[in-house]
């Protein structure tokens, strides 16, 4: 396998206001983008050409990684003027592969962290001869995803979008975003439309006699496209819970990046990324948290679990707990933003003004 496709024309929108300024797969996850974790795992696997399918904010790809020289790939971009769909993404992309009609190609999503083993997933595909591999994970719960039931050989019978009554849970087997595709079955999707390939292409070869491999793989597998998976993903990659060839430091409690200044007398615990020209000041103690570029974390505050945008301020004596504070938000001092609250980016929050608590000074 030499070339793959990579699906990152999404927006972001669980994750608002975090893909304001910048999509999903470039946010800094452990200190790099989202991306950049990906594509080193594609290299080490035997990938060398990818095309990407880019939509939303799609010039800031090229600007991230150009040609792709610096990380041992050769890269091509393909935006959509017009959202096409998964399978219609992938059908718009396939234009600009090189490989033959017997060839396989991976195509994977932008916003997974996972600790697949992409080449033998290309090799039992080509082995196996399927027209279509598909890596499936179990999850407890999986009403919210695909799910993918499979027999004994690893055959998949049927797909389930989103199953709604209990009765319809089957199996918790998951459709979890990459695949195998022999490049041949790439060119009967439909060209110049809407097409979903989890509820159109797939049902489709199925009913068409298509051979349809699923393998289920139990390493470490998140979908990043909620708030608190984000944090979560970043920080496991900074304590170690999974590898990635692209982090930048050694893993531990934390991850402090070149340019950031984090006082002697802070505290950062539970896989904390501090991003470049970031700012964490005395008695702050920061948990399990993202602190991207610019960020200033003022005295004594208190940051869990939660993501802080560029160039945001977090106030002297202001706690943020499981919530995401916007690029550019500034929350002054003696704040208490709960769990779920979501600052935009921009927003100016003057002293005292959210509390949970009654103050101190209030008896």
């Amino acid at each position: 396998m030499s070339e793959a496709i990579l699906l990152v024309g999404g927006k972001g929108t669980r994750l608002h206001p975090l893909c304001t300024f910048t999509p999903k797969p470039l946010l800094l996850v452990a200190g790099v983008p989202l991306l950049t974790h990906q594509l080193a795992r594609a290299a080490a696997a035997g990938v060398t050409r990818i095309v990407f399918a880019t939509s939303y904010l799609a010039e800031l790809f090229e600007r991230e990684y150009g040609d792709g020289a610096g990380l041992g790939l050769e890269l091509v971009y393909v935006t959509e003027t017009e959202p096409l769909g998964t399978g219609g993404a992938i059908r718009n992309a396939a234009r600009h592969l090189t490989c033959g009609p017997d060839e396989p190609v991976l195509v994977f999503n932008g916003d997974i962290l996972s600790g697949l083993d992409i080449r033998g997933l290309r090799d039992g595909h080509v082995a196996s001869g399927a027209d279509v591999t598909l890596h499936l994970t179990r999850v407890a719960d999986p009403r919210a995803y695909g799910l993918v039931p499979t027999d004994e050989h690893g055959r998949v019978m049927t797909f389930l979008e989103k199953p709604e009554r209990p009765e319809e849970i089957v199996t918790d087997q998951i459709n979890a975003g990459c695949y195998v595709f022999t490049r041949s079955v790439i060119d009967t999707i439909p060209e110049g439309r809407v097409v979903s390939v989890e509820r159109e292409t797939f049902p489709g070869l199925l009913a068409s006699g298509a051979l349809l491999r699923g393998v289920v793989d139990e390493t470490y597998w998140l979908d990043l496209g909620t708030p608190s998976a984000f944090v979560t993903g970043s920080a496991d990659l900074v304590r170690g819970h999974v590898s990635s060839p692209a982090l930048p430091g050694p893993t531990g409690d934390a991850l402090i990046l070149p340019g950031a200044r984090v006082d002697p007398l802070a505290v950062l615990t539970g896989g904390t990324a501090v991003c470049d020209g970031a700012v964490v000041e005395a008695g702050a103690v920061v948990e399990g948290s993202v602190v991207l570029p610019g960020a200033r974390i003022g005295r004594g505050a208190l940051v869990q679990r939660s993501v802080v945008g560029r160039d945001a301020v977090v106030g002297e004596c202001t706690s943020v707990v499981e919530a995401v504070v916007g690029d550019h938000a500034h929350l002054g001092p003696h704040n208490e933003v709960p769990a779920g609250v979501r600052v935009d980016c921009g927003v100016h929050l003057p002293e005292r003004a959210v509390r949970v608590s009654v103050p101190t000074h209030l008896g």
